[in-house]
């Protein structure tokens, strides 16, 4: 019950406030989702590579993602075989399924569960998450709407991926930041996480249930919340993780679909109501599944 007071119903409240301001004011959506993916995310992404130094547990982060990616993508290749998905159904089903909600969910709940250590470790698995969202889930997002190459030279303008090079040139050449800059990029970084949850919220408000398409999101619930845990227990076995590494491994994997990824749909009209049904149904069940995951793990 602690769990829930102090990080989910936090959380959940966040969600809400977009959900009835959009219900109130009916916003441009797409404009402000655009801050937060050429701006706010950026700023965040660069203020953690510019001051985290990678070690072991930074490469095992980094490879657990990158393999979890690449089975996800399996798993919805051969449904998507079997059951001849169009081009927008499979760009938005990779979108809701393969990222999952890492940093304005996972990270505060990490932090309640398992302590300081686990938290740090969940801010890198949050960035990393944040790199591929912004880099192969835009092309994931655009690959529906045009060619390869465009969909990988859309990406390769996406500010994320030039904000981590730049983090890790600054560190690795030890140049120091004065403090009104760095204060500056704290409050977009700082700003970025609530930034988005609320445009989730405001995504939410769009949705009528009635307009699900219960097949695919049912499908998609089960590989995000069911599926995904069992996937990732077993690449954490098969790599040298602490047991609190691949606890944080296992429950950021595991869980709802990532916030970005409807805000991603949206901006590049990716199926965005499939995504945001997802990320909806995802969101809810997560409160009963992430309590059990727990109680397994600690």
């Amino acid at each position: 019950m602690e769990i829930f007071i102090e990080v989910l119903l936090p959380i959940a409240l966040i969600f809400m406030g977009g959900y009835l301001l959009q219900k109130k004011q009916v916003l441009e959506i797409r404009s402000i989702s655009a801050v937060a993916l050429y701006i706010l995310t950026p700023a965040l992404v660069f203020r953690t590579f510019y001051t985290t130094v990678p070690d072991r547990n930074y490469l095992i982060i980094v490879v657990f993602s990158i393999v979890f990616l690449v089975i996800m993508l399996l798993c919805n290749f051969i449904v998507a075989k079997i059951y001849k998905w169009d081009s927008k159904t499979v760009s938005g089903m990779n979108l809701a399924t393969i990222f999952t909600n890492a940093g304005n969910y996972g990270a505060p709940l990490i932090l309640f569960a398992f302590g300081e250590e686990a938290f740090a470790f969940a801010v890198i698995y949050m960035v990393v998450q944040s790199l591929l969202m912004n880099t192969f889930g835009v092309y994931v997002a655009n690959r529906s709407n045009m060619d390869a190459r465009g969909a990988i030279r859309i990406s390769l303008k996406m500010p994320v991926m030039y904000a981590l090079f730049l983090g890790l040139a600054l560190q690795y050449l030890n140049i120091q930041m004065g403090d009104s800059y760095l204060g500056a990029i704290d409050l977009l970084a700082d700003s970025a996480i609530p930034v988005v949850m609320v445009i989730l919220g405001m995504q939410l408000a769009t949705i009528s249930v009635k307009s699900f398409q219960w097949a695919l999101v049912g499908y998609g619930t089960i590989l995000r919340l069911v599926l995904s845990p069992i996937i990732a227990y077993v690449l954490t076995l098969m790599m040298p993780a602490s047991p609190t590494l691949a606890a944080v491994l296992i429950v950021s994997a595991s869980m709802p679909s990532a916030a970005t990824t409807a805000m991603l749909a949206v901006q590049f009209d990716a199926n965005p109501k499939l995504v945001s049904s997802i990320t909806l149904v995802t969101t809810v069940l997560s409160v009963p599944s992430l309590w059990i995951l727990l109680s397994l793990l600690q």
